[in-house]
């Protein structure tokens, strides 16, 4: 007879390797054993596959259903970590995400923050605290993406009077693009930090010297604008001040960083489900983890003195005094005490939000952000949104918006804007005031930034966020 995979499934066959490879090969088998045979020996196979792996015919088979047995099966918990959703209406692509990372094994608490929206693994705007292990999608591809502000001693008027100037300082000072590097590699002492401390930051440390103080795609940006202090805060007299706002990440290193340790991570977790795969964790107390904890703070370092080196470049371009900065990152695991306990704590997409500490959270092209001080909120994990959040995917934005839509909001806000894809628009974004309302619990808005000279990558660059 002619085995069928419906005859061997109801024989007790798992779906899966051993069940090809038996197909493959009963056909074979009965011209020697016979159909009876063959029936009696995969009855006993199934019942024994460890005492059958040297068999003339089946081997392959018991060997198969042997290895499928010892697989680490994933096991439900009984009941999911405990979470919080700040926002309302956000769609189902991000909360059905976070319940998915509430429900692994390894998880303490979670909270989702207004501006969620669906990413990969982790959603963004997805906080979440695990002990004892780590999870790359959990951090993002972007490793420590984060926000930089530095505020200047020169009034608002700067912007109409020394336009050109400021507009030529962004050109020339500032590089954007995915796989963009400078002609001449910047210097700052992260060049000199242990770039062996794995071998994959030891494989991309070329890249990372020659991509310093470089921004990427996507959503990563370089703009003037002003920032409005109502009162005195950051040690600065209440007014309004020119200021510089930028938002990037780790570039080309860390993607390779987070892509290397990630398929690691689902390399060693086969037991998980589709859905929760890149949710896979390595535990810090294996050589894998450890190398990625090392990985990751190591481009948390190089993150900031990208930022560094963009200000200090435009700072010197400028020639004007420095007043006050605030930076922060909001793609990061930190290890964190709550409670009794110390907690790997993943922010992707998420501000570090502990008492009294500082943030930056920005709006779009077109709406303002806001600096930050962080309440201490703990069933928010200390954090708050990272931004506006966006409302619709790149794909859809492409294909519904024209620049012709979008021109004269840009020039109701006094916008000036000098590059970036139109998936940017002002109005693939939720309404950042609805945000911020919906996060008061989480942070005090100390100052606002609203943006009017706005460099992004040039349309057509693929994202790096």
């Amino acid at each position: 007879m002619t085995w069928t995979g419906k005859e061997l499934l109801a024989l007790g066959f798992p779906s899966g390797p051993a069940l090809g490879l038996a197909l493959s090969l009963t056909g074979p088998a009965e011209e020697e054993l016979g159909e009876a045979g063959v029936a009696r020996l995969l009855r006993e196979l199934l019942a024994d596959p460890a005492a059958h792996q040297d068999h003339p015919h089946f081997g392959p088979v018991a060997r198969a259903l042997v290895a499928e047995l010892e697989r680490p099966r994933y096991t439900v918990r009984a009941e999911p970590a405990p979470y919080r959703i700040w926002g309302e209406g956000l769609e189902e692509g991000p909360l059905e995400q976070m319940r998915n990372a509430v429900s692994l094994p390894v998880a303490v608490q979670g909270a989702l923050m207004p501006d969620a929206h669906q990413g990969y693994g982790l959603p963004i705007g997805g906080v979440l605290a695990t002990e004892n292990s780590v999870i790359p999608y959990g951090v993002g591809v972007d490793i420590a993406c984060r926000m930089k502000l530095s505020v200047f001693d020169l009034p608002p008027i700067a912007l109409q009077d020394r336009n050109d100037r400021l507009v030529e300082i962004l050109l020339r000072e500032t590089v954007f693009g995915a796989g963009a590097s400078r002609s001449r590699p910047a210097a700052h002492p992260v060049l000199d930090a242990d770039w062996k401390v794995t071998p994959v930051t030891a494989r991309v440390s070329d890249r990372a010297r020659a991509q310093l103080g470089t921004s990427g795609s996507g959503n990563h940006f370089v703009e003037w604008g002003v920032l409005t202090l109502a009162e005195p805060e950051l040690g600065l007299p209440a007014g309004e001040y020119l200021a510089l706002l930028s938002h990037s990440g780790s570039r080309g290193a860390g993607a390779l960083i987070a892509n290397h340790y990630s398929r690691l991570a689902m390399d060693r977790h086969p037991e998980l489900p589709p859905a929760l795969r890149r949710l896979a964790w390595l535990d810090l107390d294996t050589a894998e983890g450890q190398e990625y904890w090392a990985a990751m703070n190591l481009m948390g370092e190089y993150a900031a003195a990208n930022h560094a080196v963009i200000h200090r470049k435009i700072h010197r371009a400028l020639g004007a005094e420095l007043l006050e900065g605030v930076e922060n990152h909001h793609n990061f695991a930190w290890k964190e005490r709550h409670g009794e306990r110390e907690l790997i704590v993943h922010r992707k997409g998420a501000t570090p939000a502990g008492p009294g500490v500082l943030g930056v959270i920005p709006g779009s092209m077109a709406s303002p952000g806001f600096v930050v001080r962080g309440r201490g909120r703990e069933e928010s994990l200390q954090s708050a949104s990272h931004g506006a959040g966006r409302v619709m995917s790149r794909t859809a934005a492409k294909a519904k918006y024209e620049w012709s839509e979008i021109t004269p909001l840009l020039r109701e806000r006094s916008v000036q804007l000098l590059a970036a894809g139109i998936d940017e628009n002002p109005f693939v974004y939720k309404d950042i005031h609805q945000v911020m309302a919906a996060q008061a619990d989480l942070v005090e808005i100390i100052a606002r930034f609203d943006p009017r000279i706005v460099r992004m990558a040039d349309a057509g660059e693929p994202p790096e966020d």
